[in-house]
C-alpha cells in the first residue's frame, strides 16, 4: 500500500469542515498543482461517502451526462431522466444533500467557467438557497492559481466570500523529503539536496522518482533526460494555460532569472522593454517568483532581486527551456553533459534555500534572509535575527566545505552589525555535509 506523507494540518481542517456539515453545508477552496491535492481529498477524514467529479474539457451536455453516471455509481442509486445543464445537476445534488450527508469533490473547478461562463452564478444562487438545509461538504479543487483566486477572491465574482475554508497546498518540506528517502533506503546529505533541487518537494515529481527508483543525481538526471520523460514538457504544461497568450514574455523573464539575471534592470536591458507589470503578476497573481531585499533594508528600498520559488521550475528554465534545441534534436547526451557541467553552480543557491528552511523550522529567529550591499558587495548567504534575545547569526554556505572562510564572513558582516548595536553575533559555516547535523540539532545555539 502506498504511503501518504505529511498533510496532517490539512487533514485536520478537512475533518473540521466535515464535522460542521452536520449543521449545514460548507465549502472548501483547495488550490495546488502537482502537489497531491486529489490524493488529499480522497484520504480518510470523513465517515460519509465521497463523490469525486473531474471537470474535463467537454461540452456541458456531455459533462452532465458523465457526472450523472458518476453520481449513480458512487451513491449506489438509480437516477431517472437526463440533465443537460450544470445548474440543474447542481440543484439535483443539493436536493440529495437534504436527506444525505456526503462530501462532493469537484476537481479542476476553474474549468467549469470555460464550459459555461454562467455556471458560477448558478452555483452561488443555489448554494445560498440550499446551504442551511443541506449537509454537503463541497471541496472545489483547482490547479490554476490565478483563476481560482479570481473565482473566490475577486469582489466582482459571484462566489466571492462563499468559501468557508481555504487550503493553499504547498510542496513537501525538507523533513518530508528526508523521510521519503529514508523509507526507500536512499538517504544521504547529497541525495537529499539533489532530491530537493529537482523536485522542490512537489508530490508528483517525488512520486515519479520513487517509481523509477531514482534517488541520486545520476539516476534523476537520466529520468529527466529521456525522450519519453514527462519532465521535458512540464514547464509548458504547467504554465502556458496560466499565462495565456503572453506566455512567451513570461518564459523569457523566468529563463533569465533562472540564469542568474535576477534584477529588474538586468532583465529589462536584455529584453529591451519595461517588465514591471509582468514581474508584479508573476509574484502576486501567479506566485511563481518572489522579490528579495537585503535583510535590514528599508521598506521602500529599491535594492532587490528576484528568484523562482519552485526549485523544479528554476531547473526547468535553466536547463530544459534554455536548451530546447537539443531536445528537439533528440541530443539527450549533450543535454546531460551540460546539466552535469553547470549543475553545481545552479545548486549553490538551492543549498542556501534548504538551510534557510531548516533554520525556519527551528522557530527561533524572527527574521531570516540574505544580505548584500549595492553592487552585490559584501554578500552574506544567510542572516538570521532574533529580535527577542538580541542575537544575529551569519552563515556562509558552500557546496565545497574547503571554500568556507569564517574570517571573510566576519569582515562582510561588520556594516550590517552597525545597525544591530547590542546584538550578540554568531557565525556558522555550512556545506552539504552539515544538512543532517543542522536538521537534527535541537539545542540550537552556537
Amino acid at each position: 500500500m502506498k504511503k501518504f506523507y505529511n498533510r496532517e494540518k490539512e487533514l485536520e481542517l478537512l475533518a473540521k469542515a466535515d464535522r460542521l456539515k452536520s449543521k449545514h453545508s460548507v465549502m472548501t477552496m483547495l488550490i495546488g498543482r502537482r502537489v497531491g491535492k486529489t490524493a488529499l481529498t480522497l484520504q480518510n477524514y470523513t465517515k460519509d461517502k465521497k463523490i469525486y467529479l473531474f471537470v474535463s474539457k467537454k461540452d456541458e451536455h456531455l459533462l452532465c451526462e458523465e457526472f450523472l453516471e458518476e453520481l449513480s455509481l458512487q451513491l449506489d442509486t438509480k437516477i431517472f431522466g437526463t440533465i443537460y445543464r450544470f445548474e440543474k445537476l447542481f440543484e439535483y445534488i443539493l436536493e440529495l444533500g437534504t436527506t444525505h450527508s456526503f462530501t462532493l469533490i469537484i476537481d479542476e473547478f476553474q474549468e467549469l467557467g470555460k464550459i459555461n461562463p454562467s455556471i458560477y452564478s448558478s452555483i452561488q444562487k443555489l448554494w445560498d438557497l440550499y446551504k442551511y438545509k443541506t449537509h454537503i461538504h463541497l471541496i472545489a479543487c483547482g490547479s490554476i492559481y490565478s483563476l481560482m483566486k479570481k473565482i473566490y477572491e475577486d469582489t466582482n465574482e459571484p462566489l466571492f466570500g462563499r468559501a468557508d475554508f481555504k487550503i493553499d497546498l504547498q510542496p513537501f518540506k525538507v523533513k518530508v523529503l528526508k523521510e521519503i528517502l529514508e523509507d526507500n533506503r536512499a538517504y544521504s546529505n547529497k541525495n537529499l539536496l539533489d532530491f530537493y533541487t529537482l523536485t522542490g518537494g512537489v508530490a508528483k515529481y517525488t512520486e515519479v522518482f520513487v517509481l523509477y527508483e531514482a534517488f541520486d543525481f545520476e539516476r534523476m538526471c537520466d529520468a529527466i533526460c529521456d525522450e519519453n520523460s514527462l519532465f521535458l514538457q512540464e514547464g509548458k504544461n504547467r504554465l502556458i494555460e496560466e499565462f495565456g497568450k503572453e506566455y512567451g514574455t513570461y518564459f523569457s523573464i523566468l529563463s533569465l532569472i533562472a540564469s542568474s539575471k535576477t534584477s529588474r534592470s538586468e532583465i529589462e536591458s536584455i529584453l529591451e522593454r519595461n517588465i514591471s507589470g509582468h514581474l508584479a503578476r508573476l509574484e502576486n497573481d501567479y506566485h511563481i517568483i518572489k522579490s528579495i531585499k537585503p535583510i535590514g533594508s528599508k521598506i521602500n528600498s529599491k535594492v532587490q532581486k528576484y528568484e523562482i520559488s519552485d526549485n523544479f521550475l528554476a531547473f526547468w528554465f535553466r536547463f530544459i527551456y534554455k536548451y530546447q534545441s537539443l531536445i528537439e534534436a533528440s541530443n539527450f547526451t549533450r543535454l546531460k553533459e551540460i546539466i552535469k557541467r553547470d549543475f553545481s553552480t545552479f545548486q549553490g543557491k538551492i543549498l542556501e534555500k534548504l538551510f534557510i528552511e531548516l533554520l525556519k523550522d527551528k522557530q527561533i529567529y524572527t527574521t531570516i534572509g540574505s544580505y548584500w550591499e549595492r553592487g552585490n558587495k559584501n554578500e552574506i548567504d544567510i542572516v538570521a535575527i532574533d529580535e527577542i534575545d538580541k542575537t544575529i547569526l551569519f552563515c556562509e554556505v558552500k557546496l565545497n566545505p574547503k571554500r568556507l572562510n569564517q574570517n571573510e564572513l566576519i569582515l562582510k558582516s561588520k556594516k550590517l552589525l552597525d545597525k544591530y548595536k547590542g546584538f550578540k553575533s554568531e557565525y556558522l559555516l555550512l556545506s552539504v555535509d552539515d544538512i543532517d547535523k543542522l536538521s537534527n540539532m535541537t539545542n540550537f545555539r552556537f
